[in-house]
């Protein structure tokens, strides 16, 4: 077991000196303190003695094979692993002690889960007048729902309009989410809140509650839609790629069988370079496609007209002409095409981690220039620091013991 001294932070590091209990489990909430430890703070992250249920995940059907628990690394890395069972009076004594020399304690768990356990803000605040208590929900803290479970594929994805509007075929079914498309940027939306009542402990000496849930970052992430239907407005579901109204804001397939994006924000300033890009200077002049109305009006006619030309060569010819001509796309990557992107590693989306699989790991997406970040670690082995806590925390071999019968610690430690 690693003791305290491997744990020292640089200087350079922002939050280095921050003391975080991360009490949470799956994903969003523990996002946020991974993202802590990348910026130099120090995190605890506590589970039961059975682990967090999120180690398991890539057991179930239909997830990717690897020899390492790869989704754990990525959501729980640099932290260090404390197990306690907290339904014994002697664990939540040891979690108490803890908490009175925390910056930040980040949970998830149930309301009713946080009042049976004595968890819930107003029960951990008085230990702590600096704490700052990060909480994660599903659906808010209040509300006739704010009780209710949920995972991001049900509250981010679902309940926020998003599963339902995208659709490759507006009859057909809605589309399923990516494990952890909502966790992430929702953990980092609790990230921004918890910096927030840091910066107002700076000013004022206290500490608070910061929070958020998936429903609101599921509608944030809705917002240009959900803020029409504010309006009044009725949502249409996008329609069909052959019916788009705008042939420049379409997907294609290129003869390779790759697919790439078209995205034309300023259709009129984009049309006057694309149909030289693609080798067919005529389409410029063209009465059907003259102008925006009537690209609009025959777009299906150009769709038409944009596959056939597209299937002609591979995505590679189609890439050096766009760069040539500065038109905006989007290549329709396979996620296993992150492992030789150059780009990813030049901008540092991935890092090298000693201990991590092939040696790579997706980097969190914030950077501040002139400060350092943590070198990925590997993530904690279910309780692999509970005895160096234990005993950072004033606890003698004796108290350890005492812990130990008293259930605290769980049957195998």
């Amino acid at each position: 077991m690693g003791g305290a001294a491997e744990h020292k932070k640089d200087d350079a590091m922002i939050l280095a000196g921050i003391k975080v209990l991360d009490v949470a489990s799956f994903i969003a909430g523990p996002v946020a303190t991974t993202v802590m430890a990348d910026f130099g703070a120090e995190v605890i992250k506590l589970e039961p003695p059975t682990g967090d249920g999120y180690r398991k995940l890539s057991t179930l059907a239909g997830m990717p094979q690897a020899e390492e628990l790869y989704h754990w690394q990525v959501d729980n890395r640099s932290k260090r692993g404390l197990h306690l069972d907290l339904t014994r009076e002697a664990g939540r004594e040891v979690l108490y002690r803890l908490v009175t020399e925390a910056d930040v304690f980040v949970t998830n768990f149930m309301p009713s889960v946080r009042e049976k356990l004595g968890l819930r803000y107003e029960d951990l605040a008085p230990l702590n007048s600096r704490l700052i208590y990060g909480s994660m929900s599903a659906y808010g803290e209040t509300g006739p729902e704010a009780g209710q479970t949920g995972f991001d594929t049900t509250a981010y994805w679902a309940r926020s309009g998003l599963m339902d509007l995208v659709r490759p075929d507006p009859g057909g079914d809605p589309a399923r989410s990516m494990p952890g498309m909502g966790d992430h940027p929702t953990g980092i939306a609790l990230l921004s809140a918890i910096l927030l009542a840091l910066y107002r402990r700076e000013r004022t000496g206290l500490g608070g509650m910061a929070h958020t849930s998936l429903l609101a970052n599921g509608v944030w992430s809705n917002a240009f839609m959900a803020q029409a239907a504010l309006y009044g407005a009725a949502v249409p579901q996008r329609p069909r790629r052959e019916a788009a109204t705008n042939a420049l804001s379409n997907h294609y397939q290129c003869k390779d069988g790759r697919w790439f994006i078209l995205t034309a924000a300023n259709e009129e300033k984009e049309w006057t370079r694309f149909p030289n890009a693609i080798g067919r200077p005529e389409l410029a002049t063209d009465p059907r496609f003259v102008g925006q109305q009537e690209r609009q009006h025959n777009a299906s006619v150009l769709v038409a007209i944009l596959d056939d030309i597209f299937s002609q060569q591979n995505m590679a010819h189609w890439r050096a002409a766009f760069a040539a001509s500065r038109i905006t796309v989007g290549e329709v990557a396979k996620t296993e095409d992150i492992l030789h992107s150059e780009q990813a590693r030049a901008a540092r989306i991935t890092v090298p981690g000693a201990g991590i699989g092939a040696g790579l790991t997706v980097d969190s997406p914030l950077w501040v220039e002139g400060t350092a970040k943590q070198a990925p670690r590997p993530a904690p082995r279910l309780g692999e620091h509970t005895l160096d806590i234990l005993r950072e925390a004033g606890y003698d071999e004796a108290g350890i013991d005492d812990l130990r019968a008293r259930g605290a610690l769980g049957p195998d430690l």
